[in-house]
Formats: C-alpha cells, sequence, structure tokens
C-alpha cells in the first residue's frame, strides 16, 4: 500500500475503511513520538520517511523528534520523551537496557556498511599500522566506535588504548581526513560515495569483513536497530507493527521511486543532487526493516563479541528482543 494509492482509493470514495481495517489499523490514530539522528544514514531515510504518508497510512499520528548527536534517541528514550527510534545506536541500547533502562529492540534497521580508510597519498598499507594512530570515527560510545574497536581488538591486536579515537559526525570526519588531522577513518560507505573526486581516499577494509574474520561467520553487523519504549512494545505490540510496516512500505517505496528519493533529499535533507543520488545508489545495502531469527541471532553475538571485548558492560537479557511486533506486521499490507 503506497501513500499514492491510498490518497487514490479516498478521493474515489471507495470502500478505504475495510482497506484499513483489514490492514489492522484503528479509526483513530495513534501517537508515537518518532526520534532520529540528523546525521549519516539516519538523515536520509528519516527525510523520506517523514515527507511520505505510509505511517499516516498505518494510522499512526507521528511526530519527528531531531536529534544532533549519536546517542540522542537512546537519552531520549530513557527519559521518556521520545517513544520510538528506527536507528539507535546498538551499542548503546545494550548499555541502557544493562542499565535498566525499560527498552526492547524490534527490528534490526542500519547494516553496518562502513569502511577504514586513509587519504590516497598516506603511507600505511594495512589496519595492523593503526596502533598508536589517530583514528576518526562516530563518537565513543556509538555503534561504529563500538565495532571499530572490537574488530580492531581482536582482528589486529589494536587495543582500545593502542589508537585515539576522533569523534565527530560523518561531514566533520570528513573534514579531519582531509585536513591530516586524523591518519585513518571510518565512514559510511555512502559518505565515501558522496565524496567524488573532491577527496581521494583508499579502502583498508570493511566493517563486514572485519566482523566475518572475527566471528568466523557469514553475518553482517548491525549498527542501528529499531527500537521502543517497552511499556509500547509490551503493552501495545499492534501500534508497534504498523510502524514497521511503515518502515517496510517506506524501503520498498524509496527502491522504487530514486528520483522521488533524490527530490526529498534535496528539498528537506539539504542534500546537493549528485550527494542524493549517491545515497540513494545503497539505499537496499543501508536500510533495512526486519527481524528474522538470523537478525536476532546475530544481535546477541554483537552483544557477546562486545561484552568480550570489554566495550559494553552486563548481561544481556533475551526480554531486550521483542519478536512480536514483527511478526504481527507480516499480516499486514
Amino acid at each position: 500500500m503506497s501513500f499514492f494509492s491510498l490518497r487514490t482509493l479516498a478521493g474515489l470514495g471507495l470502500v478505504a475503511m475495510s482497506a484499513v481495517m483489514s490492514s489492522g489499523v484503528a479509526q483513530a490514530a495513534d501517537k508515537v513520538r518518532i526520534g532520529y539522528w540528523t546525521s549519516g544514514v539516519s538523515l536520509g531515510y528519516g527525510s523520506v520517511l517523514e515527507a511520505t504518508d505510509f505511517l499516516a497510512g498505518q494510522g499512526i499520528d507521528a511526530e519527528f523528534v531531531h536529534f544532533p548527536e549519536v546517542n540522542g534517541p537512546t537519552r531520549a528514550l530513557a527519559a521518556g520523551s521520545i517513544d520510538l527510534a528506527f536507528g539507535a545506536p546498538l551499542a548503546g541500547v545494550f548499555s541502557a537496557a544493562a542499565e535498566g533502562v525499560p527498552v526492547r529492540i524490534f527490528a534490526a534497521t542500519q547494516p553496518a556498511d562502513v569502511q577504514f580508510v586513509v587519504p590516497a597519498d598516506s603511507p600505511i598499507q594495512s589496519l595492523d599500522e593503526l596502533k598508536g594512530k589517530k583514528v576518526g570515527m562516530s563518537p565513543a560510545g556509538s555503534s561504529v566506535a563500538v565495532i571499530a574497536s572490537a574488530v580492531l581488538a581482536g582482528n589486529h591486536g589494536i587495543g582500545a588504548d593502542d589508537f585515539a579515537l576522533v569523534g565527530g559526525n560523518e561531514s566533520r570526519l570528513v573534514q579531519f581526513v582531509a585536513q591530516k588531522q586524523v591518519d585513518a577513518a571510518a565512514l559510511r560507505s555512502v559518505t565515501i560515495a558522496q565524496l567524488g573526486d573532491q577527496l581521494q581516499v583508499r579502502p583498508l577494509g570493511s566493517f563486514a569483513q572485519e566482523w566475518r574474520k572475527l566471528t568466523q561467520s557469514d553475518a553482517v553487523p548491525y549498527i542501528g536497530v529499531g527500537t521502543v519504549r517497552a511499556s509500547l512494545a509490551d503493552e501495545q505490540p499492534e501500534v508497534v507493527a504498523r510502524v514497521i510496516a511503515a518502515l517496510r512500505e517506506t524501503l520498498a517505496w524509496g527502491k522504487d521511486h530514486p528520483d522521488e528519493v533524490v527530490a526529498i533529499l534535496q528539498g528537506s535533507a539539504n542534500l546537493p543532487e549528485a550527494d542524493a543520488r549517491a545515497y540513494v545508489s545503497l539505499w537496499d545495502s543501508m536500510n533495512r526493516a526486519s527481524f528474522e531469527p538470523e537478525e536476532v541471532e546475530t544481535l546477541r553475538r554483537q552483544h557477546q563479541v562486545f561484552s568480550d571485548s570489554g566495550l559494553v558492560k552486563g548481561q544481556l537479557d533475551d526480554a531486550l528482543f521483542a519478536t512480536q511486533p514483527y511478526l504481527l506486521s507480516k499480516s499486514i499490507r
């Protein structure tokens, strides 16, 4: 069900109510406060989600809350100032849950499509050479920082105290690389694609490659997850299910309407056309709305690696994974 088809049905005066009820949507919209980080992958997907009517079509009255800092959505969930975040940093969610914050993960949303890079003229040829170097990446506590630290320690013997983490958002990290303020950086693939000829960088390895080496598995790690207040997931799983259905519809629509997505990103996200098209070209590799058993198992494995590395504290409680909303969402069309 696209937002175009929903409007068409309403305009023709057809039996829209029966269609709504068949998808499990109540007549009165449910208010849901949705937060996201306005940088990196979250900015593009969030802009498209806001610009389309898929949430409204599922009976969700969404109030969007923007955060300039990566851990902002997790802190807002802990404070009760938002209900749900579609791309909360996984490491932060693990830590918050271990501290007793009542949250649930309801979907895996952002694969770790990140690469370690150096300036094209750098003498550094491998990740083994990052010991003692300055490495730019998302701020400490972010999923990118935790995964980077885990793979550098596990695969290359470079502990957290063996390199200097220089934190920043994607645009700031690009400045660090260009100005030679860092020796290397962990950048999202979309950021690298958007660089074009403005800044020449050379890849040293991807998070996906390094994670497979570390875990001896084919799993791709996640940096962002759909996270929700525990009370909403436990008491109103059908509301969360309809949010998941809207997220899924947004992903499908974005894949089939690249030019419309570009226009949205140019307008609401203020991206130049070339940057918007680079984002759209990686739409499928950056965004997910799934919570199949294999994704839950991957998240469990990530927690184990993070815990073994001392990067995340506390035991994992299986109650953190709220699978019922995702299962309910499968019957929503």
